[in-house]
């Protein structure tokens, strides 16, 4: 085990934690470890989801909906980013003189101890990326434990827990909460302009991704991005570069479009691995799939072990996911909440074979939305049709004067329609066979696609 940090050192006073968001993508897994680990927990949220579910089977007590009484037994009590700071838990916590700790926080702890931690980061592909390496290590009997964003398929959940010193867990820049992290291998995918709400310059986001990489031992780093590169200049772990061209340590040769993705060679230092064919759209999970070739060729594992391993490999929740043939046309959804992702998740869809692709976007905060309203109009365009929900704010206030609308007026077929129910008859009632309609944004559009199931 690692160095301790001051504040973890609250993991080894207490035994009774509350986890409010306990059903959050986020927290879930980490209830899951806490749980294995010995600790009396006890949740809370106001919604009901797969997550929270799988943390009920453990037989941890939840309550739906937030109420000063339910921290009265905590020791410590643990909250997602998403709760605000009037929550009654928070202000009781606070009121009874019981610690609390943020998520990012507590996840760092956690790597602490554990003596390999693999933590994925970049601007896109994160979840993608830290899931196809759990699934090869997994599937190769090296037992992980694993903090992801988004559902394994081959798990049924976004995390799990190994008996190994081995954990992989994503690692994101948002307002810097990976620093919180102690990885002992970094996977840096690229860097993107994204958080600059926070970050404010390109400069200060490569200098975040900097810290970040400077505090492992081995670096894994995405050779064709220049910014990624820049982020690892002077660092003092051993770095490893993989992308498309033939100057990395790892590259993609002979690359070939698939029935469901791409198939390459996966080569190493001139010397082919193995020939990978992907069961997942896109170009970009090309640089995807080298990513977790590169950690697990490293880690011992085999050619072969990491070919069969990479093309069981269907996707993680919400990143282009099929949920089935409605009607005649096929419903998919997908996370892309940033131009460059709703680009490459949309080349994706039209690169298929759909008569028309149809996007259904839910714009997430409005920062995000106002400093990059121009490439969104520009990413949306590839859709042949494009149905806007208005912005979903998440913590933020609107001061940036900025509406849906404002996208949709530059589109040539597109529409702003409130209320996912309202969004649901729309698709039933104009989509046809043989098309593509894609629910997509980092908000909870996802329900627009369940209310379209519900329909049917």
């Amino acid at each position: 085990m690692k160095e301790l940090r001051a504040e973890d050192k609250i993991l080894e006073q207490v035994k009774n934690i509350h986890m409010i968001g306990i059903g959050g993508s986020g927290m879930c897994p980490l209830a899951q470890i806490l749980h294995d680990k010995g600790y009396k927990l006890t949740g809370s949220d106001n919604n009901e989801s797969e997550p929270l579910s799988r943390v009920k089977a453990l037989g941890i007590p939840v309550t739906m909906g937030h109420f000063a009484d339910n921290v009265k037994n905590a020791q410590l009590v643990v909250y997602s980013a998403a709760i605000s700071k009037d929550n009654p838990e928070l202000k009781e916590a606070d009121r009874l003189g019981i610690p609390t700790m943020e998520r990012s926080h507590l996840l760092g702890a956690l790597t602490r101890y554990y003596d390999n931690v693999i933590g994925v980061c970049g601007t896109h592909g994160k979840t993608s990326v830290t899931s196809m390496i759990t699934q090869i290590l997994y599937l190769n009997k090296m037992d992980p434990t694993a903090v992801i964003g988004g559902k394994l398929p081959l798990l049924g959940s976004n995390g799990r827990i190994g008996k190994t010193e081995t954990m992989v867990c994503e690692a994101c820049e948002f307002v810097d909460t990976f620093l919180q992290m102690s990885p002992d291998v970094a996977v840096l995918l690229n860097v993107d302009n994204d958080h600059l709400d926070y970050f404010k310059t390109m400069d200060n986001l490569v200098l975040s991704f900097h810290k970040f990489v400077s505090m492992a031992s081995l670096v894994f780093v995405n050779g064709d991005d220049e910014l990624s590169l820049k982020a690892t200049d002077g660092i003092k772990g051993k770095v490893i570069t993989f992308g498309m061209k033939a100057l990395n340590d790892y590259y993609a040769e002979n690359i070939t479009a698939g029935k469901k993705g791409f198939a390459f060679d996966a080569v190493k230092n001139g010397k082919v691995l193995c020939r990978i064919e992907l069961n997942i759209p896109g170009k970009h999970n090309v640089y995807n799939g080298l990513a977790a070739v590169a950690v697990c060729a490293e880690m011992g594992v085999s050619a072969d072990g990491i070919k069969s391993a990479l093309e069981q490999f269907t996707g993680a929740g919400r990143r282009f996911e099929f949920l089935g043939e409605y009607g005649g046309f096929m419903l998919a959804d997908d996370y892309a909440h940033h131009p460059t992702e709703i680009k490459a998740t949309l080349t994706a869809a039209k690169a298929l074979s759909f008569t028309k692709v149809t996007c259904i976007f839910q714009p997430f905060t409005f920062s995000r939305t106002a400093l990059l309203k121009d490439e969104f109009v520009e990413a949306l365009s590839i859709a042949d049709e494009v149905v806007l929900t208005p912005i979903m704010g998440s913590r933020e206030v609107n001061t940036y004067g900025i509406a849906s609308e404002q996208i949709a007026e530059k589109l040539p077929n597109a529409r702003v329609i409130d209320g996912f129910d309202n969004i649901a008859d729309y698709i039933v009632e104009n989509a046809k066979e043989g098309e593509l309609v894609l629910t997509m944004g980092g908000g909870d559009i996802y329900k627009a696609a369940r209310k379209i199931i519900d329909k049917f």
